[in-house]
């Protein structure tokens, strides 16, 4: 009876661990591939927004899609755009994977752009084959550890900016978040004006945070 009251307790315990490895704070992504094993994870517990940094510049960057096009910030101007870090091994970010999809294809013709930046340590090698097997909705692009540091350091996966149509960061979620957090995100953002004069001509943006453990 011992045995079976502790394993009772202990399989939850492990099973919430293994849902948050992916988002740990302060720890590296590559730090991170280790702990996650690659194995397959369910959706964790949502933490409310907390926007501390607001109306501070981001960087831009040139990257390459799937198709071996450029990708810009500047392109996206005038849209709302969902932008996630991921990678192919991280089990959260495969859960929002089928939520982001859906969102391209319910809000683009509303002016909304999802982009997935894949952190594998392999770039096209390992993110070719997943994007063959599985239907991804949305543009795929992968990074580097430039781009990432020029977020912040991008200290966890997955990381994702929701962006405005001026090229403001109205939130950044670091961990697995609800979807109906986001989306209730895109839609306040999609039936608000682009305001004029706002964010600069090359594209840059301004990062506001939220960070879930």
């Amino acid at each position: 009876m011992r045995l079976a009251n502790l394993t009772r307790t202990a399989i939850p315990v492990i099973f919430a661990f293994t849902v948050l490895s992916c988002a740990g704070n302060k720890e590296s992504v590559k730090a991170q591939r280790s702990e996650a094993g690659g194995g397959d994870v369910g959706p964790g517990a949502t933490q409310p927004a907390a926007n501390t940094n607001a109306n501070k510049p981001a960087p831009g960057f040139s990257i390459q899609d799937a198709g071996g096009k450029t990708v810009t910030l500047a392109e996206y101007k005038g849209k709302v755009v969902l932008l996630n870090f991921w990678a192919t091994w991280c089990g959260p970010c495969k859960v929002e994977i089928p939520w982001f999809s859906e969102f391209e294809r319910k809000y683009k013709d509303r002016g909304l752009a999802v982009l997935g930046v894949a952190m594998d340590d392999e770039g096209w090698d390992a993110v070719k084959p997943y994007l063959q097997k599985n239907n991804i909705a949305y543009r795929i692009a992968v990074g580097n550890d430039k781009l990432a540091e020029s977020y912040g350091g991008v200290e966890s996966l997955p990381t994702t900016f929701i962006i405005d149509r001026d090229g403001i960061i109205a939130a950044e979620h670091q961990g697995l978040v609800s979807k109906d957090d986001y989306e209730k995100e895109i839609v306040r953002l999609l039936d608000k004006r682009a305001a004029l004069g706002r964010g600069g001509a090359d594209g840059s943006l301004v990062i506001a945070r939220a960070k879930h453990p």
